[in-house]
Parts: C-alpha cells; structure tokens; sequence
C-alpha cells in the first residue's frame, strides 16, 4: 500500500489540499510506493506568503549564526546518510554508492556557504571626497525559489538552497515529483538544525506550482535546473516579471580522445562518466570523439570488452554498476532513440534494449549501449537522450575534434584526454564550453568554482554554486556618507566629480 507525501511549510508537513496526486515509483520493481500532493496556486500562494513573514528575522540574523546552522545542518545529513540515501535510491533508481555521492557533492557547497561572513563582505573607501567615505553591503533579496530535477534529489536542492540561506534569504523549493520524499527529510533536518520555521519550505506540484511561483511578485528569484527548452521558457517569464533567474538546461557532453592518450584510462572514464547513474546526468559523457581511425578502433574495442563486464541491478545491491532509470516514460523514450540511431544509419555495437532483471521484470531497465560511426547531422548526436547511450563520432583530425563540441547546440562540459600539455592548452582556450576537463572525464568544479553551461545549457548571467551564487542571491548597496566639519559649501548645481 502506498503511503501519501506531504508539502512542508513553516516547519511542518502539510497535508495537500488541491485533490490532484501524482505517483512515486520504485524504479527497480515498477511499483507505486507513494503519492505525491501537487499543489495548486492556493498552496503555493500559502508558502508564499510564510516564507515573506519569516524573512526579516532571517535577514537580520548575523551570518555567523546562519552559518552555525548549516554546520549543524551538514552533521545531521551525515549522522543519517544510510538512511537518507536508501531513500534516494528507492525514487531515483541510481546505486546506494551514488546516492551517497548526490549527497556529498551537496554538502560540499553548504559547507563552502558557512562561509558567508567573510562571503558577504561589502567593500569601503575613505576619503574619496572631503569628508566623504563610500562603503558597499551585499543584502538579500526576500523570497526567492528553486525548482529542481529528478535526477540530484539531494546536490542541487543542496546548491541552490545553501547559498540563498546564507545570505539571508527564505526558500521555498519545488522538487521534481518523480523522487520529492529526500527534499522532504532535508526540509526536516533543516528545521531540526535550527533553522527557523518558514524559512525553508518544500511545495510539491508540476508546472501549475511552477507557473504560480513564476508570476508572484513576492518571489525576487528562480533557480531552475530541468531542460532546455522549459529553462528556456522560464527564464523568459522571469525577466517578464522582473525576476532574477538562472536556468540550467540540456547537455550533450564531448570526451575528445587523441592518439597520444592512454587508452585504457579512456576507456574507464567513458564507462564512467556514460553509464554512471544510467546516464542520468547532467554532466554525464554521451559522445566519444577518438581522432583518428585508429584511435576509435583501438577504443572501440575496449569499450565493447568492458560492458560486456558491466552489471545492471538494483541500487541496493552492492554489486551493481548502475540501476534503472527513473521512469516507463524514460525507458521509452531511451529506446525509442536506439531506434532512432540504427535508422539514422549509426552502427549499433551494444543494445541495451530487452535487458530484464530476475525479480525485477517490471522495472525500468536499459542495458549499456553503444554506437560507431554517428555523424553530426544525426539526431542520437544533435540531441540529449539521458540515458546510458554511449555515441562514437569518428574525427579525422584534432580541428574537427575540436569544432563538434564548439558548435553543438549544448556547451555544458567537454574533456580531453591527452599526454600532451600544448594540446590540452589549446583546447581549454578555444573549446566553446562552459566546463573544461582534461583528463577528467566529468567536469564538475569543485564548490568554491561556478558551476555552469553555456549556450542552450543554461540561462542567465551568473552560475551555480562559488562566488557567483552569492552575487546571485543579494542585491548590492552602496552607501556615500558625508560628516560635515564645520565647512559649509554653499549650493552647487554641477554634477559631483570623484575628485
């Protein structure tokens, strides 16, 4: 029997009131586990409006005491990691080893956030004019909003939130509904943290709720990570209502490999960074770029020997490699681009179609596939599949290896695997991709560097997570001050100069 979900407000679980649910599925079984409130315009106007009254005590909490509380915070979610990322893998799909790592690359920018005294330090200048000294404070914004994806249930609430608290601001997230029960629990440490009620708030719903958060003026800001397309569009209805936002969309992340590069670490990181969660990433790699025949030969051939080794299964089973993806609807639309790609005229070399689990038929299973000789105009190439897809686009030369990532519509992260250091130079210089790696197969910064794409992957002037997310979530005041000294100027009608 299914158990039902709740919204949680003003620090406490909130019954949903708008009589539409959607279902939570175990991905490795198919089976429902829970239902989930989608919340209608009321709900999300309620949320609203605790998270406004909660805010002037918040902002007027010094840093240091906001960031004690996401101290506490992290040591909570460490005390009930095993619990916490059961949890996650039971929506999501994704190993219990992986789903500790969702948590930890989370953490990682709570953590860097506790450093919001020093963080929020605003600048200062004396005696820029007679008696005249200008300093500068960063301030928060009020309520602002994340709206989340499926596939980091615990990192990028994680990244959003923590910098939007500790400077000041209230939170109200809108998880994805395919996975809301971890966003839950974190909602429950927060507040067993200390953190003050209405100050982080969890409003469950689909794009009724997203419409609803898009058009109050009460939310100052929106932080989104989804597709592209409904990143685009958000954005877009953002800036019409004078929003701050940053929307994170699609990925189709190259690994060009040279001749020179070692070539069983090629193959490790590919099988990596490519099946890694089912391919459900963001960052994951789904195009190969070997340059040369005879470097895709070579490469080839050991990817097909290390999937043959690969074991698809249950989180929760130690030995599993990855598990399910995360829905039927996912599934099928992986293998309706495997169809696609052998139509297209790709090689299939591995199809990860038709792959059932003993005692677990039923759940959404995709096999490790592989495809050679894809071309650019190919649409398996030109489009993100999110899925374990693994396509190899032969370059005859380092130019073209370096144009196909350049000129994809999608610049979220490229990596180059090379023993050569003026190679490996050149491309991080001229690649026209948001996030370099060399010799890393997935290019995730580390929390103290911004995290973001460019071109369709992503929208908005400023990244996620380091520096960046703290200009994102305060507005900057400058102050000029003038103590007079008993010398009286009289009335001046000219424009003051610095001078």
């Amino acid at each position: 029997m299914s158990r039902e979900l709740t919204h949680y407000v003003g620090g406490k679980h909130v019954k949903g009131t708008s009589g539409r649910f959607g279902d939570v599925y175990n991905p490795s079984t198919g089976e429902i586990q829970s239902t989930v409130p989608l919340a209608g315009a009321t709900e999300v106007e309620a949320a609203i409006a605790t998270a406004q009254a909660a805010h002037p005590d918040w902002a007027a909490t010094n840093p240091q005491r906001r960031a004690r509380i996401l101290h506490r915070f992290v040591d909570l979610v460490n005390k009930n990691m095993d619990e916490l990322a059961a949890l996650l893998t039971s929506e999501h799909g994704k190993t219990f080893a992986d789903s500790k790592g969702d948590f930890a690359r989370g953490l990682e920018v709570v953590e860097y956030c506790a450093g919001a005294p020093q963080l929020l330090k605003g600048e200062f200048s004396d005696g820029v004019g007679a008696g005249i000294d200008v300093h500068s404070m960063r301030q928060s914004l009020g309520v602002v909003a994340g709206i989340t994806p499926f596939n980091f249930p615990a990192m990028i609430p994680l990244w959003k939130a923590g910098p939007a608290l500790a400077a000041g601001n209230t939170y109200i997230l809108k998880p994805s509904e395919r996975d809301p029960s971890v966003p839950l629990r974190l909602a429950e440490l927060f507040t067993e943290a200390g953190l003050p009620d209405g100050v982080f708030n969890v409003v469950n719903g689909d794009k009724e709720a997203v419409d609803a958060l898009t058009a109050d003026p009460r939310i100052q800001a929106i932080g989104f990570v989804g597709s592209t397309p409904i990143a685009k569009s958000l954005y877009a209805a953002a800036a019409a209502e004078g929003k701050r936002a940053q929307c994170f969309g699609g990925a189709k992340n190259h690994l060009v490999i040279m001749p020179d590069a070692d070539m069983d670490m090629v193959a490790d990181a590919l099988i990596g960074s490519g099946y890694g969660s089912a391919g459900e990433r963001c960052m994951a790699i789904s195009v190969a770029i070997p340059v040369g025949e005879a470097t895709a030969d070579a490469l080839v051939a050991k990817l097909k020997e290390r999937i043959a080794g690969l074991r698809v299964g249950d989180g929760m089973d130690p030995d599993s490699d990855f598990g399910p993806v995360v829905a039927a609807s996912a599934k099928a639309r992986i293998e309706d681009y495997i169809q696609l790609g052998t139509d297209e005229g790709a090689e299939l070399v591995i199809d990860g179609r038709g792959l059932s689990i003993p005692g677990h038929e039923n759940g959404f299973w995709i096999g490790p596939t592989l495809f050679d000789h894809v071309t650019e105009t190919m649409r398996i190439y030109r489009e993100e599949i999110f899925g374990p897809v693994l396509c190899v686009v032969r370059a005859q030369d380092y130019e073209e290896a370096l144009r196909l990532p350049s000129e994809h519509q999608y610049g979220n992260g490229v990596s180059i695997f090379t023993r050569d250091g003026d190679t490996a130079r050149d491309f991080s210089s001229r690649v026209q991709v948001g996030m370099v790696g060399v010799n890393i197969p997935i290019p995730v910064p580390v929390s103290y560097y911004s995290f973001g794409g460019w071109k369709a992957s992503g929208f908005g002037d400023l990244n996620q997570h380091g520096a960046d997310a703290f200009r994102f979530y305060t507005k900057t005041k400058t102050v000029t001050t003038r103590w007079p000294s008993g010398i009286r100027e009289g009335a001046s009608f000219t424009m003051p100069e610095g001078s």
